[in-house]
């Protein structure tokens, strides 16, 4: 019988990559991934971001950031490439420090880590985040002169506190939930698509 990670090799072969069920972190990248090869590259990333709403210099910045970041840890015994491409079939092996924990060291979703986010720092509303909230999350979360992760976990959820807060200034919890998934970014790639549409059809 082949192995799973053959027939995950096989599936980028043939340009038909899906995530393991499994690995909700693999759902979380597979947006980025736009032709679905399994691979993500720098204008792959650019894209992605672009299509859930954000700005041209962000996106550009997120790009180089996360590619040359996490390029050459998901390709564990292969030659750097100036390309730096993400292998999402690989993407745990680019899970940074403090973080909140709610991805295993294989991807995996963690139930109880999710709920306790809330359950520790949900104190004005038990199901959403205030900004106040988030940044002392974030604090908490912090690992000893681990700057590199405080970048990044500060930078993942301001984005998503300014792209996804509600009319009060809240973060609801499903909303997070669906940021781990990776559903979010659909979701708002077709609801940013829908507004545009609409106003073309106003012009």
């Amino acid at each position: 019988m082949a192995s799973s990670n053959s027939i995950t090799s096989d599936k980028q072969e043939k340009g038909k990559f899906m995530p393991n069920d499994q690995n909700v972190l693999q759902k979380h990248v597979f947006f980025f991934d736009r032709n679905h090869d399994g691979i993500v590259y720098p204008w792959e990333t650019f894209q992605g971001f672009r299509s859930i709403g954000c700005g041209v210099l962000f996106s550009v910045a997120s790009a180089l950031f996360i590619n040359i970041g996490l390029s050459q840890k998901t390709r564990p015994g292969k030659y750097p490439s100036l390309l730096f491409p993400i292998e999402v079939q690989n993407i745990h092996l680019g899970k940074h420090g403090s973080d909140s924990g709610v991805y295993d060291k294989n991807g995996k979703f963690l139930h109880e880590k999710f709920e306790a986010i809330f359950r520790k720092y949900a104190h004005t509303h038990p199901n959403a985040l205030t900004s106040g909230e988030l940044m002392a999350m974030l604090r908490a979360n912090r690992e000893f002169k681990d700057y590199t992760g405080w970048i990044a976990s500060w930078t993942e959820w301001k984005t998503l506190y300014v792209l996804c807060k509600d009319s009060d200034g809240l973060l609801q919890k499903e909303t997070v939930k669906a940021a781990y998934d990776g559903s979010l970014f659909e979701h708002l790639e077709k609801q940013r698509a829908a507004a545009a549409t609409s106003a073309k059809k106003r012009a």
